[in-house]
């Protein structure tokens, strides 16, 4: 667990510090999560360092168990009047423990993909930790698609990581790098030159 909340405290340090020097007309730049923009994700990375178990239930119980509308009301709670302030919050949040009721993972997943939702699209470059990238890989494609994972998506398939030892699944397989291949299963898009592999465009349609 503490290895796990040390990457997850790390990622977040790295991500204020990229975003410092980013210029605040350019927070409006549409993310990788599709809908958002940089400005929406980061408050949104915000509000999921806020979240607690309890807390997690009782603003579900309010959503109505929509947790598209759950994201929206975290997002536009946790959005500063400007980036400067979304950033400090940011910032207040990075040792943080809270976690909802999931896997202790789905902390990586969250700092490693929406790490990436605002660094593409700002062309921003960071190397996360190999650990993190494949237990979040690991999570997402054993988890089901109603909570945000790609277990459906990644049934007929087989993923090869070509930077770590990873083989998933059995299946026309899709090769790349573990974020490459977390990003892809996850529903984000990767650069053509990301993936190969018999089985890539089976993934590409899932998304």
């Amino acid at each position: 667990m503490d290895d796990v909340w040390t990457m997850v405290h790390a990622e977040r340090a790295a991500l204020v510090e990229d975003l410092r020097g980013v210029d605040a007309a350019r927070w409006d730049t549409p993310s990788a999560c599709a809908g958002w923009s940089v400005h929406d994700v980061v408050a949104h990375l915000v509000d999921s360092a806020r979240t607690t178990k309890l807390g997690f239930v009782a603003a579900l119980v309010r959503a109505r168990f929509d947790f598209d509308r759950l994201n929206e009301r975290g997002v536009a709670r946790e959005r500063g009047a400007a980036p400067a302030e979304t950033l400090e919050r940011l910032a207040r949040v990075v040792t943080r423990t809270g976690s909802p009721p999931a896997p202790l993972d789905t902390r990586l997943v969250e700092e490693v993909v929406h790490g990436e939702d605002v660094r593409r699209p700002l062309g921003l470059a960071h190397t996360y930790p190999i650990d993190a990238v494949v237990r979040a890989l690991r999570l997402q494609v054993r988890t089901p698609a109603s909570f945000g994972g790609a277990k459906e998506r990644m049934a007929p398939l087989r993923l090869r990581a070509t930077d770590a030892d990873v083989v998933i699944g059995d299946g026309p397989e899709v090769r790349g790098t573990a974020l490459a291949l977390l990003l892809a299963v996850s529903g984000r898009p990767v650069r053509p030159d990301e993936l190969a592999g018999p089985g890539l465009a089976a993934l590409v349609a899932g998304s």
